[in-house]
């Protein structure tokens, strides 16, 4: 025969819906009262009453609302909130105190009385969404210089505290959580709240504590910075290099081929150097007006690099009847296929016909043009 060991399930303690309340960190039903100079960081409310004194020289990081229709409304979320927190199903039982322990998320149940004295630990085990529900059936009472701490990713925000009958904090003690009382809180001098101390029916008192409302991390942050760092950065980035680099490299590559290549390839380096500069300065120039397209720069440049060839380049390659670079580069005569012979400048050969001379002779100067096909510079 086989036994069966049943493991108790786990109830899953859910978060408490504290509705307009969530903006407080002090609330009471009858008065909120202070001595010395504590600080409150949230709103600070009473209703149905109306007292709240001490504040001065207490001080209110937040909005102080006494019986108005804000301070009403927050009440009455707080007793839905008590409520659910009362009503989860429970985990396990506490003892008369809670020192010592260290606890994992869950609902925790003492059905009378709880104290705390020493160091309470809660472990989220690495789980930031963690929650503690704790109900207390009557009083809780915490020693002086107790505390509870978090560890493994627990937050403030998730751990809540549903008191049966009323709250002491302890002088110097260090409290987390929200405290849900039925009736009064009394916070001694000292002692500080990270949470809320929300009270019912009867009344806050304070001395010279520090009370933080506690919220949730959240996402605020990331999508702000995402969004302005992506828009901006790929908006500027993309626009100016595509501009620049289309019309830089259209007008003046676009000159400059043109007048390299179709001015003077196998001429001499007078046809080169013409070509290069009439290509890059009329080329460049007249190419990166409409946009730099390829076809404009080319026809450009070619034109640019016969006129700048002839007048700059002088002699070898820049004259009539000269070599492949030089007949494209010069004046009509010569053939795109010309021999090594150079011929006079003012040789008016035919198309195809080898011009007359040497090749080392010049073709005339750029000011005194020396035959009909040639054109001054």
């Amino acid at each position: 025969m086989v036994a069966v060991t049943t493991v108790p399930a786990f109830a899953i303690a859910t978060p408490v819906p504290l509705g307009t309340a969530d903006s407080f960190a002090v609330l009471a039903g009858e008065s909120v009262t202070n001595t010395g100079p504590t600080v409150i960081t949230g709103d600070l409310g009473v209703s149905p009453g109306t007292a709240i004194s001490g504040f001065p020289p207490g001080l209110v990081n937040g909005v102080q609302h006494s019986a108005d229709a804000v301070a009403l409304q927050a009440k009455s979320d707080l007793v839905v909130a008590y409520n659910n927190a009362a009503g989860q199903a429970t985990d396990a039982a506490l003892p008369p105190d809670a020192g010592g322990l260290t606890l994992v998320p869950g609902v925790y149940t003492a059905s009378s009385t709880l104290g705390l004295t020493g160091t309470l630990t809660l472990d989220a085990e690495g789980d930031p969404n963690a929650v503690w529900v704790f109900q207390v059936g009557s009083g809780l009472t915490t020693a002086s210089a107790s505390r509870v701490n978090l560890i493994n990713g627990a937050q403030p925000c998730n751990v809540f505290w549903q008191i049966g009958s009323s709250a002491t904090l302890g002088t110097d003690s260090t409290f987390i959580g929200n405290i849900l009382a039925l009736t009064s809180i009394s916070v001694t001098t000292g002692a500080t709240i990270e949470g809320r101390a929300l009270a019912r029916n009867g009344s806050v008192t304070l001395d010279n504590n520090r009370i933080t409302r506690s919220t949730c991390s959240g996402g605020t942050t990331s999508g702000t910075t995402t969004g302005t760092t992506t828009g901006t950065t790929t908006g500027t980035t993309t626009g100016t290099t595509t501009g620049t680099t289309t019309g830089t490299t259209g007008g003046v590559l676009g000159g400059v081929l043109g007048g390299v290549v179709t001015g003077g390839t196998t001429g001499g380096a007078g046809g080169v150097l013409g070509g290069v500069l009439g290509g890059v300065v009329t080329g460049g120039t007249t190419g990166g007006t409409p946009g730099g397209s390829t076809t404009t720069g080319t026809t450009v440049g070619n034109t640019a690099g016969n006129i700048a060839g002839n007048t700059t380049g002088g002699g070898k390659g820049g004259v009539t009847g000269g070599h492949t670079g030089g007949g494209k580069g010069g004046a009509t005569g010569g053939h795109s296929g010309g021999h090594d012979s150079g011929g006079y400048g003012y040789g008016g050969g035919r198309p195809g016909d080898h011009g007359s001379g040497y090749g080392e002779q010049h073709g005339g100067y750029g000011d005194k043009p020396e035959g009909p096909a040639h054109h001054e510079g």
